[in-house]
């Protein structure tokens, strides 16, 4: 996936400007900022949810995903990824099983594979027990663990997680880092936006540094630093 000098701007105001990154297949990359008002905008971008003002995303197969998308790109291009929100994004008033077999919906997998694909992802996170419960009544860190098997339940190439420690003890921050370095030792592309100093400095990934509306700096196995 490459960012390809795109400008971003919310309500008339650019957030980002003319911004380039590469992110090759299997990397585990940090985005910290000193600013909040970018990190949605260009998370959205990346899951075609934000048209940037100018540039675009560039696939790994070279499709532009503004530029030329259609409904077959935009369908692989949905099954390669899987995103972890900030706030969740659940549906509170349907089941566990209910969000996590509408992610698949929404890509086009059919009603039995959905049917064998949702309890082995709930497995995964140790929620089979509460498939049928309806989000509402889940504990906060059940609800992370129900976005985090919704992203994971068609086994995306890249994943990307939006302040995964933000409301976490230290204890519970860890285990969850834990299952991403896993992914990533499992050859996935992982994307993760925080500003946790504690997470970034334990793993020693690759770490991207937004200021003043741009790309402050890009360093390899490095710590929070602004």
């Amino acid at each position: 996936m490459k960012i390809d000098n795109i400008t971003l701007a919310f309500w008339n105001k650019i957030v980002l400007k003319n911004v380039n990154i590469e992110i090759k297949t299997w990397e585990f990359v940090f985005f910290i900022w000193h600013s909040w008002s970018w990190k949605t905008s260009l998370i959205r971008a990346l899951i075609w949810d934000f048209k940037p003002l100018y540039g675009d995303i560039v696939l790994d197969n070279w499709w532009f995903l503004y530029k030329n998308l259609n409904e077959e790109v935009l369908s692989a291009y949905r099954r390669s990824i899987g995103v972890v929100f900030q706030d969740y994004k659940l549906m509170e008033s349907k089941s566990v099983y209910e969000n996590v077999a509408f992610a698949m919906e929404v890509c086009g997998y059919n009603d039995k594979y959905i049917q064998k694909k949702v309890p082995e992802s709930l497995e995964q996170v140790g929620l089979l027990s509460k498939k049928d419960k309806f989000v509402s009544e889940l504990s906060g860190w059940e609800k992370q663990r129900v976005s985090i098997a919704r992203a994971l339940v068609h086994n995306p190439n890249i994943i990307i997680w939006d302040e995964p420690t933000w409301n976490l003890d230290p204890d519970t921050a860890g285990e969850v880092m834990s299952i991403f370095d896993d992914l990533n030792k499992e050859w996935k592309t992982v994307i993760i936006a925080t500003h946790d100093k504690n997470v970034v400095d334990k793993f020693k990934k690759r770490v991207i540094a937004f200021k003043e509306k741009e790309v402050f700096s890009d360093v390899s196995k490095w710590v929070y630093e602004l």
